[in-house]
């Protein structure tokens, strides 16, 4: 898949978010970094501590422990999606004519999905299930490339 200059490519993942605007052209993409954003997320055992809720049961005396522990780790990590729809939705609307591309980790691009606002969704040119947020500019650009090839 070729990007045309100006296009916007979103590499997100569950606490990292970056940015990109191909300042090349189509044949030769050439990514500028216009935002970068990375959240500290710890496991979820560093992040709660209290013991998972208990009912009492309607007939005897018996306790139930019924209700299973909050992933807290998991609850940052969609927050950080919703925050991230957000970004992409304002550099979508600063960025008048130009397409969107999204490259995700899976569960994270299921969350974002969910966020996407108008401008977003209107020039998406692709979404790309993949978790690259911690590669370099090339490796995100052989990924475009190949997509739909």
């Amino acid at each position: 898949m070729n990007i045309d200059n100006g296009t916007v490519v979103m590499v997100v993942d569950g606490a990292k978010l970056l940015l990109f605007r191909n300042d090349g052209d189509a044949k030769y993409p050439v990514l500028t970094t216009l935002t970068h954003e990375e959240i500290a997320n710890p496991p979820s055992s560093g992040l709660g501590t209290d013991t998972p809720g208990r009912t009492q049961g309607s007939m005897g005396d018996g306790r139930s422990s019924s209700y299973g522990e909050t992933d807290w780790h998991q609850q940052s990590e969609d927050r950080f999606a919703r925050h991230a729809a957000d970004v992409l939705e304002q550099a979508a609307s600063a960025q008048r004519e130009a397409g969107i591309v999204v490259i995700a980790a899976p569960r994270t691009l299921g969350e974002l999905r969910k966020h996407y606002g108008r401008e977003t969704g209107q020039r998406m040119l692709a979404e790309i299930s993949k978790d690259l947020a911690g590669h370099m500019t090339d490796d995100i650009v052989d990924v475009i490339a190949a997509h739909g090839a």
